[in-house]
């Protein structure tokens, strides 16, 4: 063995142990800064540590939590303070991961966007419900259409929540496949895949921003125009007495790398050794985290901090070639090595989950379907692929010691792809990926190998050929599911 494998040869703990700054003087830094916001707009129990033992906010009747989706978009498992990044401030999330229950193993379902955002509404394997890869805006390089089975917002309004989609949608242009489609009451965003230019909101020249079902044009930031929709939206939910579902999508830090010039400025004077490319993106993600803490302490404002789940989470791993930091892990968005797969996620419960907790069992994207469903008193769906987590946010040890079987593809165009899919599947400690539609399989142990530096594919040909075939069967059930619209009906 090499020696870099050898350095690799370690626990995955200790590999992101190794990566996990000492953080206690950055945590005083976080919290005195968001006790300051919450002083300022009045303060709440959640300023000061305090938690009604049932979770539930004291001035309100309902009985059901209300649940927060915050879904990042591309943002790297070590691009937060919290995750061990000493070259970026995420004051706000790094005070949200303090106070929730954090992931060291959390899978986005996919390396690329539309598949996790499609298993994060289903709960299913995101082939299995016809999004094998990117929903995009020209139908020659469309490699999804998402089946109709019942979403998180189907789920959840069909219970009594207001659901509300904020930001970035990518899961369909067109009806059947638009969030009013699909189970949300009110959607504020766009619908495509990203936006060529973060103030021009458009997409190859089209806009896809929509209050509803209306088109409009407005000015500004889309970072700031998502925080300013969700605060309002969270002000006109305060004055109902009805639980709510808010899925908070932003596209940052997606490409293009395009922070507000006051934010990059006070980066380059920080840090003016920094690389261009990372200034740039460290700048948009400090822009970021500003604003999800403007959404946070409205929360506090309006007395609902105590009365909601907040989930946050990336929907893959952080794009390299713009300067992301994806930790330890090997490779980035895009890759179905670890890098492109491992995500940061943090579960807040007021009542259930304890400050602090980290833990080591895996978990995916689509686990968040069950858990939310169950945690509003609602029973899922038995088709579904995901695993209710709430064992593990009750500190219950069941699923930390089961071995488990997680499965990620992604199909693609161009010349790379050709229309194939890139496919990998975790086992335990083993993992099975085929990062290339063309080139060999490999087979790595991740617990001694989290690095995924030694190919093991052929000194253990039988664990090769098992996963192989589990992986078979996954892939047989997804092409059950069309993953392209049905095709035109014929004028008689």
């Amino acid at each position: 063995m090499s020696r870099r494998s050898h350095d690799f040869a370690e626990s995955t703990e200790t590999l992101m142990h190794r990566h996990l700054f000492d953080s206690a003087s950055r945590w005083v830094v976080a919290t005195s800064r968001w006790l300051l916001a919450v002083a300022l707009i009045g303060g709440s129990a959640l300023a000061h540590g305090s938690e009604p033992a049932d979770g539930f906010a004291r001035n309100s009747t309902q009985t059901r939590p209300n649940v927060l989706v915050i879904l990042v978009d591309d943002l790297g498992w070590g691009d937060l303070g919290c995750q061990g990044a000493t070259d970026l401030r995420t004051d706000s999330i790094d005070r949200l991961f303090s106070r929730s229950l954090v992931f060291d193993r959390f899978h986005a379902n996919c390396c690329v966007c539309s598949p996790t955002r499609a298993s994060l509404m289903t709960g299913r394997y995101p082939d299995a419900v016809g999004v094998p890869g990117v929903i995009r805006t020209h139908a020659e390089n469309n490699w999804g259409y998402l089946a109709d089975v019942p979403t998180l917002a189907d789920q959840l309004g069909q219970a009594g929540y207001h659901t509300t989609i904020i930001g970035k949608w990518h899961l369909g242009l067109d009806s059947p496949n638009t969030p009013l489609d699909r189970g949300f009451d009110r959607f504020r965003g766009f619908l495509g895949d990203m936006m060529d230019d973060y103030y021009t909101h458009l997409r190859h020249e089209r806009n896809y921003l929509r209050d509803d079902r209306r088109t409009i044009e407005v000015e500004g930031h889309a970072t700031d125009l998502f925080t300013q929709w969700a605060c309002e939206e969270l002000r006109v939910r305060a004055e109902v007495d009805q639980p709510f579902f808010m899925y908070l999508a932003y596209n940052a830090p997606h490409t293009p790398i395009q922070p507000p010039a006051d934010y990059l400025e006070r980066v380059q004077e920080r840090a003016p050794n920094m690389p261009p490319k990372r200034q740039k993106l460290v700048a948009l993600i400090e822009h970021l985290d500003d604003g999800i803490g403007q959404v946070l302490a409205t929360l506090e404002e309006l007395q609902l901090a105590d009365s909601t789940i907040v989930v946050f989470t990336s929907d893959n791993g952080g794009q390299i070639d713009v300067g992301a930091n994806n930790g330890p892990w090997r490779d980035g968005k895009q890759s179905m090595y670890q890098g492109g797969l491992l995500v940061p996620c943090a579960i807040h419960w007021p009542g259930v989950t304890t400050p602090g907790t980290r833990v080591s069992a895996p978990a995916m994207t689509m686990d968040l379907y069950p858990t939310l469903c169950r945690a509003a008193g609602v029973e899922p769906p038995a088709s579904i692929d995901g695993i209710d987590l709430a064992p593990l946010l009750r500190n219950q040890p069941e699923l930390e010691s089961q071995e488990r079987e997680m499965y990620f593809v992604r199909r693609e165009g161009g010349q790379r792809y050709a229309g194939q899919e890139i496919r990998a599947l975790i086992r335990g400690r083993w993992k099975l990926v085929q990062n290339d539609p063309f080139a060999p399989r490999e087979l790595y142990d991740l617990e001694t190998d989290p690095g995924e530096e030694t190919d093991l594919a052929a000194s253990e040909p039988a664990r090769l050929r098992e996963l192989a075939a589990a992986m078979a069967l996954h892939l047989q059930e997804g092409g059950r599911v069309p993953w392209q619209a049905p095709a035109p009906t014929p004028s008689p």
